[in-house]
């Protein structure tokens, strides 16, 4: 009678490890993919930003990075969606008390979380993290 308990307990630790194991390589690879997403979203964010830049933007250019605002608020985190909205705030047209200063810590703001959310490292410095975009100087092509 003791073996059997003893077989049924190792039987039942095996199965309890195996479906622990399992349960944490899934959400490992759960993390994994959202992580990806995350990172195709930001890309498109950076790269439909760099799009209006400095007057170098068409009306597509501004569709376009409308675009990937939304598509922000489907997966990044509550920080970096509060930064992303006091950026809009601040770049919006309508906004008559705008400033450059405030624009740049912003957006420096903006990268700062996302980058965070990447968990990028060597992990950045809140205080000094500074960024700035390069605009090319070249007016856009009249469609």
């Amino acid at each position: 009678m003791a073996e059997i308990g003893t077989t049924l307990i190792a039987a039942f630790g095996g199965v309890a490890i195996a479906c622990v194991t399992y349960s944490l390589t899934k959400m490992r690879e759960r993390e994994a993919e959202l992580r990806k997403e995350k990172l195709e979203h930001y890309k498109d964010f950076v790269a439909s930003l760099s799009g209006i830049v400095s007057g170098e933007y068409t009306p597509e250019d501004q569709r376009a990075f409308a675009r990937a605002c939304n598509k922000l608020n489907l997966v990044a985190p509550q920080s970096v969606v509060r930064a992303l909205q006091d950026f809009q705030r601040e770049i919006k047209i309508s906004n008559a008390e705008r400033s450059q200063e405030r624009h740049d810590q912003l957006m420096s703001r903006l990268f700062y979380e996302m980058r965070k959310d990447l968990r990028i490292t060597p992990k950045d410095e809140d205080v000094t993290f500074v960024l700035q975009l390069w605009a090319s100087g070249v007016p856009p092509e009249k469609r």
